[in-house]
């Protein structure tokens, strides 16, 4: 039987994907989350005329000979507004954020000038409307600040605040159960310490990714090697009220490979089942009604490799944003074999070139199960199904692994 295309899987896992319902939530917890719709700004900022120094509010016409000596009649600072309005030959002496009194249109910087009691002298120029933010200067009432699908961090978290916004309409976390299968199985700090052991390390990699990428989070803990384990498990996930249930294990074709018959006895209809992906040939991505199913193999590497590609991007789209992970160009760092029949995605460490460049280098051992050199990479190369070698220099494509 011929492997799916990777292109193939990616689009069959994303098709009918709708975001899912909006919720509000106050600003103070808004990081993280993906906005529901435009955010219009219920204020100006500044919203009026202010000073982006320290120095003297004055009327451009009163300095346009020098020096020009005013009369300080009282000052504007930040919170503190001067009441009135300057007249000809008139000053006030102003403060960064204050606002500019009426009849004011320059700020001379007090370094420009010289004081003796409540006379102020101009001794350089300063054109008219210098060294003032006008109102509106960086967003204006009525208009929106930022887009609906605009993942929330700590910059547009602020901007959202400044626009006066104490709550935010973001699309519901989605609801991700993650269960993992294999007897070999132990939880970290608990096996007997046999050779058999095996500590179980996939869940806690998935769940970051799928925490990262603004999911709840949900360990249905560990699941043996027997269908109805499995199909019990399934069972629970399916009745739970998830949004999407990850797996990791049994995913392939051994006699305790179990995970795809189990789904499938449970009414978990696949639509994805082994692609031409290196690592991760055996994924898996199905439904059951509202639930959603992917199905990563056991191989730590490829669960890690196969949860960036392809959970990642699904989150993303039930929450209305984009689905990343980018594509960043790059060149390649040393030489590199021709590829076979399936897309590689090769762990690889980038470097910054003298022209600004990144530069990508693989790293020597590729094995799907070597985590030192999953943590190791920071960066997954990508290989084309059947791309020629390539040569030191030449343009490629390579995804930063998130943080």
């Amino acid at each position: 039987m011929a492997l799916m295309l990777v292109d193939e899987a990616m689009a069959l896992t994303l098709a009918d994907v709708t975001p899912l319902p909006a919720e509000t939530v106050a600003i103070a917890d808004a990081h993280g989350r993906v906005l529901a719709e435009d955010l219009i700004s219920r204020r100006s900022q500044p919203a009026a005329d202010m000073s982006a120094m320290d120095g003297y509010a004055v009327a451009a016409a009163d300095i346009e000979a020098l020096p020009a000596a005013l009369k300080v009649i009282g000052e504007s600072a930040a919170g503190r507004p001067f009441a009135g309005r300057i007249a000809r030959g008139e000053a006030t002496r102003i403060f960064t954020g204050a606002l500019v009194p009426d009849a004011a249109d320059t700020v001379v910087i007090q370094e420009n000038t010289t004081r003796d009691g409540d006379t102020v002298t101009v001794v350089e120029p300063t054109a008219p409307g210098r060294n003032i933010r006008k109102a509106g200067f960086d967003f204006t009432a009525g208009h929106a600040v930022l887009r609906a699908g605009c993942r929330l961090d700590g910059r547009t978290v602020m901007l959202a605040a400044a626009a006066d916004h104490a709550f935010v309409p973001v699309r519901r976390r989605p609801r991700v159960a993650i269960l993992q299968t294999g007897d070999e199985l132990v939880r970290p700090g608990a096996g007997t310490g046999a050779p058999s052991d095996v500590v179980v390390s996939n869940v806690y990699g998935i769940a970051a990714l799928a925490r990262a990428a603004g999911a709840e989070v949900f360990d249905l803990g560990l699941v043996g090697d027997t269908m109805e384990a499995t199909r019990a498990a399934v069972r629970r996930a399916a009745e739970g009220g998830y949004d999407l249930l990850v797996t990791s294990g049994g995913a392939s074709v051994g006699e305790h490979d179990l995970m795809a018959p189990a789904l499938r006895e449970e009414g978990v209809s696949l639509a994805v089942h082994k692609i031409a992906l290196r690592p991760g040939k055996p994924l898996m991505f199905g439904r059951r009604e509202a639930l959603r199913v992917l199905g990563l193999p056991g191989n730590p590497v490829s669960a890690y490799v196969c949860s960036l590609l392809f959970l990642v991007p699904l989150l993303n789209a039930l929450q209305g944003a984009a689905p990343g992970p980018a594509r960043v160009p790059a060149r390649l760092a040393v030489d590199v074999k021709a590829n076979d029949m399936r897309r590689d995605y090769v762990r690889a460490r980038m470097t910054l070139a003298p022209d600004g460049a990144q530069l990508v280098t693989p790293l020597p051992v590729q094995d799907s199960s070597m985590l030192s050199a999953l943590a190791e990479a920071d960066c997954l190369l990508i290989r084309e199904a059947h791309a020629p070698a390539g040569a030191a220099g030449d343009a490629c494509e390579a995804i930063a692994f998130m943080a």
